[in-house]
C-alpha cells in the first residue's frame, strides 16, 4: 500500500517550516551579533564595516588557511596602545562556506618578518592539505613554521609567556608578516575581544619591540588599497595604555 499524498505533503510542511525557524535562528543571531559589534566600534571610536571582501586575503596562514579565506563580515578597524606605543588593529567575523567559523583578531607589527609561526591547540583536528613543518610544542601550544631556522631565532620564552596568557580557547595564534593574528570562537564578546587584542598586543610586542634603531627598511608600509586600514580613530578617554584595558572590558 502506497502512503496517501497528503502524508508527503504533511511531511514537506514540516519541513519547510523548521527549515524556516532555523533560518530565521540564525539570523537573528547574525543580527545580534551585528548589533553588538557595531555598538562595541562606537564606544572605542573605531570603524565598522558589514562586509570586506578583500581583508581576509590579506593572509593565508593559520586559521585563514585552516578555514578558507572566505568574507570578512561585521569588520571593526582600528588602533589601540600596546606597553610598546599605538598599533592597528582588525576584529572580524571569518565566514566560509556560507556560516561563520570563527573571529579573527589582528595586531600590526611594524617589522615584516620572514617566517610565519603557527601555535596551535593540541586539540585542533588538522584539516590542512599543507601544513607548515612541524617545529615542536611551545609552550601548551604546538608550533608550525614556514622556516625552522628563522622561526627558532623568533621564539623566545618571552614569546611562550606571552602566547600563555591568551587562552586555550583561541585556538591558534599566529604570526604573519607584520600582523600577530589569533582566531576566536565565533560567540565571542567584545570583553573577550578585548581581551584577546591585549594578548596579541603583548605577542607584537614581544616579535616587534619598538626601537627608535630599528632599521626603517624593516617597517611595513601603508596599505592605501585599503581605505579601512588607513582609519586613525580618535582614542576614547580610557585608551590610554594597557593598564587600563580592563576597564575596557566592563564597557564592552
Amino acid at each position: 500500500m502506497g502512503v496517501p499524498a497528503w502524508v508527503w505533503f504533511v511531511i514537506a510542511v514540516a519541513a519547510f517550516v523548521v527549515g524556516g525557524g532555523f533560518l530565521l535562528r540564525d539570523r537573528a543571531v547574525l543580527t545580534s551579533r551585528n548589533r553588538e559589534r557595531r555598538r562595541w566600534a562606537g564606544l572605542r571610536g573605531w570603524q565598522f564595516a558589514e562586509t570586506d571582501m578583500a581583508l581576509p586575503r590579506r593572509w593565508s596562514g593559520g586559521a585563514v588557511a585552516y578555514y578558507g579565506d572566505g568574507v570578512a563580515r561585521d569588520v571593526v578597524a582600528g588602533t589601540t596602545f600596546t606597553s610598546d606605543g599605538r598599533r592597528k588593529v582588525y576584529v572580524y567575523d571569518l565566514e566560509a562556506g556560507g556560516r561563520v567559523n570563527t573571529v579573527i583578531a589582528a595586531v600590526q607589527t611594524r617589522r615584516k618578518h620572514p617566517v610565519v609561526v603557527e601555535l596551535w591547540v593540541p586539540s585542533t583536528p588538522f584539516q590542512r592539505e599543507h601544513m607548515p613543518e612541524l617545529l615542536g610544542p611551545v609552550g601548551q601550544r604546538y608550533a608550525f613554521v614556514s622556516d625552522i631556522a628563522a622561526a627558532r631565532a623568533l621564539i623566545t620564552p618571552d614569546l611562550v609567556d606571552a602566547t600563555e596568557e591568551i587562552g586555550r580557547d583561541i585556538a591558534v595564534v599566529w604570526v604573519e608578516e607584520g600582523w600577530v593574528l589569533a582566531a576566536a570562537p565565533p560567540n565571542s564578546s567584545p570583553s573577550r575581544l578585548e581581551r584577546l587584542l591585549r594578548g596579541i598586543g603583548e605577542v607584537a610586542d614581544v616579535v616587534d619591540p619598538f626601537d627608535a634603531d630599528a632599521d626603517p627598511a624593516g617597517e611595513v608600509p601603508e596599505q592605501s588599497a585599503d581605505p579601512a586600514a588607513e582609519v586613525e580613530p580618535q582614542a576614547t578617554p580610557d585608551e590610554t595604555g594597557t593598564a587600563r584595558g580592563a576597564k575596557s572590558d566592563a564597557e564592552a
